[in-house]
């Protein structure tokens, strides 16, 4: 009989920590896949608040290059990380996670639910699984190294050594993003382990939340021919003024902000080292490689559920229906 009872008071305390977990929608996907227009209908539908999961979005003065939502397109819903930081500051995941945690905790106190919205799977993975990004601090003296020889050798230099080290890493990892590689290879040095092995046992923590993970997705040739349509439409609203001004403000192609696409890119342009035309190609080639790379990632997350436009539909209507029929699944809403 006691045994009985101790089983049965476990279920019930299994039970209730399951209920106490707080509701979290999701909607990524790659980049010019229409996300934006689809979060604005199911925040109104379940009465949500929008945190931006994007890492250039958060900039202030960074509007066309960051595809940045207008007050016009908010349509009155709430949104968070969007225009907080100067272009001079650092993003980085663990801030990501500071500000989005303290935006959450609002949000519940309001009675609504999150719905976190953006491309950087990273920054999702991280807030979802609630990764612990705690390292070593106590001892600069490598990453000052790794810094001095990206400057001294370049950028693909230092990728060759991460991807002697942790090959994984070195394939999620652009080789323009010298901040990600030095961590990763400061991480290995400090640890000996490596940091893609580290964050593949962080993602297999169950959940922080009772969420759900949808990724939005469309044919690769029409997602193409978006993107490619989008850059066009950035350099006719004024992209090219937008990185100048930023230029003349002092920001420097080595800045977090400034590795945004469309942004190193026309740093190149400005520098004089390729003619317009061909940064207006590099940036939408480079932005149909992210696009590729962030499907990529997005496969090997735990219980996605995929939203095929090809096979949903594109009109907006179908895309909540569908949205709103996997969240009362999943006992997330009524």
């Amino acid at each position: 009989m006691i045994l009985k009872r101790n089983l049965s008071e476990s279920y019930k305390e299994n039970r209730v920590e399951k209920e106490e977990k707080k509701p979290l929608i999701i909607l990524t996907g790659p980049t010019a896949v229409g996300k934006t227009a689809a979060s604005i209908g199911l925040a109104k539908a379940v009465g949500g608040e929008i945190i931006s999961a994007d890492s250039m979005q958060v900039y202030k003065e960074m509007d066309i290059g960051s595809a940045k939502i207008t007050p016009e397109e908010m349509e009155g819903v709430p949104h968070h990380l969007v225009d907080v930081l100067e272009p001079e500051e650092e993003f980085n995941v663990v801030r990501f996670q500071e500000l989005a945690k303290e935006a959450m905790k609002g949000i519940y106190e309001r009675g609504h639910i999150p719905i976190v919205v953006g491309g950087t799977g990273f920054y999702i993975q991280a807030l979802l699984y609630d990764i612990d990004f705690t390292e070593n601090e106590t001892d600069h003296t490598y990453r000052k190294e790794l810094e001095q020889l990206a400057e001294e050798k370049g950028e693909e230099y230092l990728h060759k050594l991460l991807q002697e080290a942790d090959p994984e890493s070195a394939g999620q990892i652009h080789c323009h993003n010298v901040k990600r590689v030095i961590r990763a290879l400061e991480f290995y040095h400090q640890t000996g382990t490596k940091i893609s092995e580290h964050n593949e046992k962080e993602r297999e923590k169950e959940a922080a939340y009772r969420s759900a993970y949808f990724v939005l997705t469309d044919e690769r040739k029409r997602l193409y021919e978006r993107i490619d349509r989008r850059v066009e439409k950035m350099m006719e609203q004024g992209l090219p003024e937008e990185v100048e001004a930023l230029r003349k403000r002092g920001l420097k192609r080595e800045n977090v902000s400034m590795q945004g696409l469309g942004y190193k890119e026309l740093f190149g342009y400005f520098e004089g080292e390729y003619p317009f035309e061909e940064a207006v190609r590099i940036i939408q080639r480079d932005t149909r490689h992210f696009a590729k790379r962030q499907l990529t990632w997005f496969r090997r997350e735990r219980d996605v559920i995929w939203i095929d436009k090809s096979i949903v539909g594109r009109d907006e209507d179908k895309l909540i229906t569908f949205m709103l029929d996997q969240l009362r699944k999943k006992e997330i809403i009524r």
